[in-house]
C-alpha cells in the first residue's frame, strides 16, 4: 500500500519584515516634530515602542531626533508610553 502524501506548505520559522531602503524624512524634506503625532506613531510599535531603523530605513541623524521627539510627546501626553492595558 502506498501512502498519500498530504499537500503541506512549508512554515516559516523566523519573521519576515519588510524593509524600506531609503529615509522618510530626507525624501519628503521634513524633520521630526513633536506635534505631528500621526508621523510618529508611524514609527513606534503596537505596543509603544520605539522601532529601530533596522527596521525603518531611518537615516541614523534622524532616529535620533525621532527618539527624543517621540519621548517628548509621551511626556506632553500626546503618544501613550504603553498599548492599553484591560484591567
Amino acid at each position: 500500500m502506498k501512502k498519500e502524501k498530504k499537500d503541506t506548505k512549508p512554515t516559516r520559522t523566523a519573521r519576515s519584515v519588510k524593509r524600506v531602503n531609503s529615509c522618510y524624512f530626507t525624501q519628503t524634506g521634513t524633520e521630526p516634530d513633536y506635534k505631528e503625532v500621526l508621523t510618529l506613531k508611524r514609527f513606534t510599535s503596537d505596543r509603544g515602542k520605539i522601532v529601530p531603523n533596522k527596521y525603518t530605513g531611518i537615516s541614523s541623524r534622524y532616529q535620533r531626533k525621532l527618539a527624543t521627539e517621540i519621548k517628548k510627546a509621551r511626556y506632553m501626553a500626546l503618544l501613550p508610553f504603553t498599548d492599553q492595558h484591560a484591567l
